[in-house]
């Protein structure tokens, strides 16, 4: 069953969630099925509002008002890099896709024999 994640976002961490009335708009507002969004972000073939939308929407699905939603996407969304907001698009994809959110993992360095 998928449910709210929270994650970073602006100054706050945020509760994502995608619900299916927000994937239809999200598809309505992207032109395309959510298997073409979804592979447009595995192919890192994604434009900047498919970023933005997912972040957005999924802000309104983990609780918060779609006025503050857009206002927060508009000024911390035109300050981040492609790949800031991808960070973050992704989870909330993954998590409508798969269930789970991706959580960013950092793996220790494997040592190579020479150095043991």
């Amino acid at each position: 069953m998928r449910k709210p994640f929270t994650q970073f976002f602006g100054e706050a961490d945020h509760s994502f969630h995608l619900e299916p009335s927000l994937v239809l708009e999200l598809e309505r507002r992207l032109g395309s099925g959510i298997g073409a969004i979804y592979r447009r972000f595995i192919s890192a073939d994604f434009g900047f509002a498919d970023l933005t939308q997912v972040i957005r929407l999924g802000l309104i699905g983990g609780g918060m008002e779609p006025k503050n939603a857009a206002e927060l996407v508009e000024v911390y969304g035109a300050r981040m890099s492609v790949s800031e907001l991808y960070m973050v698009a992704l989870p909330v994809m993954e998590a409508l896709m798969t269930g789970d959110a991706l959580q960013r993992v950092a793996k220790s360095p494997r040592k190579r024999k020479a150095d043991r």
